[in-house]
């Protein structure tokens, strides 16, 4: 059997100005790719010569491929360069409270296979031997190609135990999930490095490298599943906050406290969950909450009556946001259809229309461009951008 070389090892914390400058050349061709050598020169500040030997190196690793000549007026015609999708792999694995989805991406980020898992409640005895057998059956799927799997990305919500009463967990469950550290679980299920992130700030980091975040600098992103979330992108970086939940809006406040005790939060507002028990109360199929039926007749009625809801609730987080960090865009995905999504933003551009913006800068609103495996598509992310971008705390530290 032909054995594919792993990837060269790049360091971690402490990089050499070599290995620096090879993950800068690397970063500029996931942004533009394909770029000539003269391209990436100009964009890098690389002298021609430096990108002439460090483009060898990267090539000779089966990092990099070479596209067709480009012949111009004069001189000799420029060869564009551009990241060999079989570079290098990572596997994102996104435990959700409804599925779990593991995805296996190439160099470039593109998935190139999806397995899923869905159940009522999420219960961590029967949850993690079906990982490991979708974590054993990607590795297979790439052959001899499997030592150039450079690590896995986990993402999950913080305290899963804890939406014990919302999701239904029966108590010993939810002490089960308390007492389970799934990072380690899943360093045990693999030989690769494993890097884990809260779902909403993996979905968020899917956005930032390949959607909005290559025209964004600073937003706030929000993410509408089974519970909302969100995660706040500043200067083009993840700012994951004292605690590793900034932008964890799930527990924001709709209203003021009172006597009455503790106000609604955003969670029993904004979230699919919401949706669903709405469904469930007309005898309704409570998944068409996640797809094309939430729009369609005799869901449309109820899904209506919660967009509203929701809207309301997430232009209050949206004002709340901005007067705290002032940020250029807000943008909103979520697990459901795209026309629902589309119908979620519209209202939520009319609530945010109720509103007073003296002494504030209305941010634009923009609609997500990953969708539901965001989450796990940004845990795969992880891994690739851990090994190969300049700036190895650009996201978040992988697992010893």
């Amino acid at each position: 059997m032909t054995h594919t070389p792993p990837p060269r090892t790049r360091g971690s914390s402490q990089l050499g100005m070599r290995q620096y400058n090879e993950r800068v050349l690397l970063q500029a061709l996931r942004l533009q790719q394909p770029l000539s050598k003269a391209a990436l020169a100009r964009i890098t500040g690389l002298t021609p010569q430096t990108v002439g030997l460090i483009t060898q190196r990267l090539e000779q690793d089966g990092l990099l491929l070479r596209h067709a000549p480009v012949r111009g007026r004069v001189g000799q015609p420029s060869v564009p360069l551009a990241l060999d999708p079989q570079g290098a792999y990572a596997i994102g694995v996104r435990i959700g409270r409804r599925v779990t989805d593991c995805l296996l991406v190439d160099f470039n980020g593109a998935v190139c296979k999806r397995l899923s898992l869905a159940y009522r409640v999420p219960e961590a005895q029967q949850l993690l031997p079906a990982v490991r057998g979708q974590l054993q059956a990607l590795r297979r799927s790439l052959g001899p190609r499997a030592s150039r799997l450079v690590g896995v990305g986990l993402a999950m919500p913080f305290h899963i135990g804890g939406w014990q009463r919302l999701l239904g967990l029966p108590a010993r469950q939810a002490e089960e999930w308390q007492r389970t550290d799934l990072v380690r679980a899943l360093q045990r299920m693999t030989r690769a490095p494993v890097s884990h992130a809260r779902d909403t700030a993996a979905a968020c980091v899917a956005e930032l490298v390949l959607g909005r975040g290559r025209e964004l600098r600073n937003f706030l992103y929000l993410f509408v599943d089974t519970f909302v979330g969100g995660a706040l992108v500043l200067d083009s970086r993840l700012h994951a906050g004292l605690h590793g939940n900034a932008g964890a809006v799930a527990s924001l406040p709709v209203a003021l406290a009172g006597a009455g005790g503790p106000p609604p939060q955003m969670v029993s507002h904004a979230s699919l969950w919401e949706l669903e028990q709405r469904f469930r109360a007309h005898g309704l199929e409570a998944a068409a909450a996640s797809d094309e039926r939430a729009l369609q007749t005799p869901w449309r009625q109820h899904t209506q009556r919660w967009l509203k809801t929701a809207a309301n609730a997430l232009a209050h987080c949206i004002v709340s946001g901005t007067a705290f960090v002032d940020v250029e865009a807000v943008v909103l995905d979520g697990a459901l259809a795209r026309d629902t999504l589309q119908a979620l933003i519209e209202e939520t551009r009319r609530a945010l229309d109720r509103y007073r913006w003296e002494g504030l800068w209305r941010p634009a609103l923009h609609a997500g461009s990953i969708g539901a495996e965001a989450g796990a598509l940004g845990g795969a992310l992880l891994p690739l951008h851990a090994h190969f971008a300049p700036d190895s705390e650009l996201f978040l530290k992988a697992a010893a």
